[in-house]
Order: structure tokens, then sequence, then C-alpha cells
């Protein structure tokens, strides 16, 4: 293959990355800003919210299409074909994530008319973790990172266990306090869709492990040797 071609191979890879960096930034804001408009009552930033979600599609879309045409025109092969398909998937994941971001932006707009709970907090302590494993797979995917990008894999529990105590404390209080049902419901629904974030974080993180080394990641996390010594 002539130099020219190979350089021009490598600037197109480069920018497939790029602009998938460039989604995972968009992605990123959203979910902080959906986050902090449930919690702030922040009616214009959950607006904000919604409305740029139109840019994280587009950007899918550039990503599949870059894609499609290295598929097509240069038949990538071995650690290249990694690039190229590791892209693809991330890219999808993150189109989720905005996605994800856009309801609770709506749900917020919902609860910003009813009057606060103090439950709230809780979903922002979830929402900052999976921001958090967000922000790590993303900086791995960057770094090619695989610690990192293990390190979120890992953690995905961390989540799903704020979920869970959420889901249980958010029962009790509709329970007690009747008038809390539509507003603790809509929370409800804003933690599910925080956990399913955390859920596309892991995925991207198994992407990461798959475009370094060429390999799938473990298919179950094993225990910590601490919970083993406590059962």
């Amino acid at each position: 293959m002539a130099d020219h071609t190979v350089k021009s191979f490598t600037e197109e890879l480069d920018a497939l990355t790029q602009e998938v960096a460039r989604m995972g930034g968009l992605a990123e804001m959203a979910v902080n800003e959906s986050i902090t408009s449930v919690v702030r009552r922040d009616t214009s930033l959950a607006q904000g919210v919604i409305e740029r979600d139109a840019r994280i599609d587009t950007a899918q879309h550039d990503v599949e299409k870059r894609a499609i045409k290295l598929f097509a025109l240069r038949q990538p092969m071995a650690s290249d074909l990694r690039v190229v398909l590791t892209g693809w998937r991330i890219a999808g994941e993150l189109e989720r994530v905005g996605d994800l971001a856009k309801n609770i932006a709506k749900r917020a707009l919902i609860l910003n008319q009813a009057e606060p709970i103090q439950l709230t907090r809780s979903v922002e302590r979830m929402g900052k973790i999976a921001a958090q494993h967000l922000k790590q797979v993303l900086d791995a995917y960057a770094n090619r990172d695989i610690d990192a990008a293990v390190g979120v894999w890992f953690h995905d529990e961390d989540i799903d266990a704020h979920y869970n105590s959420l889901f249980r404390e958010l029962l009790t209080y509709m329970m007690e306090d009747p008038r809390t049902i539509s507003s603790s419901a809509h929370l409800l629904f804003i933690a599910k869709n925080i956990e399913r974030i955390g859920d596309h974080g892991t995925n991207i993180a198994e992407y990461i492990y798959f475009l370094v080394t060429g390999e799938q990641i473990a298919t179950q996390r094993p225990r910590p040797p601490s919970s083993e010594t406590t059962e």
C-alpha cells in the first residue's frame, strides 16, 4: 500500500475516533445537565437537554456513515477493523445514552410543576455515579486505557445497588404519603433511566477491552475477596 494511501487511511480512522469522542462529550453533557435539571428544578436546562439531543443523533449518523465508508473502501483488517467496529458500536451506545438523558429531562419538566420531595438527593447521588462512570469510559476510549475501562465494568453493581435502595425508599415514601405517588413515580422512572445509562457505560467498557485486546471480556464478574469472606 502506498505511503499516501496509508496516511489517508490513518487520518480517516483518526477522524472516526475523534467524532466518537466528540459525540461522547455531548452525551456526557446531556447526562450531567439532565440530572442537574432535576435537582435544581431548572426547567430551561431540561428544555435545553431535550433540544440538543438532535446533535447527538446527527453525530451518531455521521459515525455510522464514516464506518460504512471505511468498510466499503478500505476493508480494514485486524486492529484497524476493531477501531472501526468499536467506534460504530460505541456511537450506538452513546445515542441511547442521549435518549435516556432526554427522557430524564422530560420527567424533570413534569416534576418541576409539583412540590419538591426529599428523595431527589438520592437520585442525584446515583446520577453522579453514572455520570462519573461514563466519563471514565470515555477517557479510557480516548487513551486506550484498558485498566480504567475494566474498572468501570467491575463497579457497575454500585449503580444497581443505589437503584435497588432508592426503589425501596420511594415505595415507602409513597405508602406513607399517597400525595407523593405521582412525583415518586417520576423519580423512579428517572432512576431507572440512570441505571440504564450505567449499563451503556458498562457496554462501552467491554468494547474498549475488545478494541485493545482483540478478545471479549469475561461474561461474569468475579466476587471481590472481601465479599467471599463475609458470607
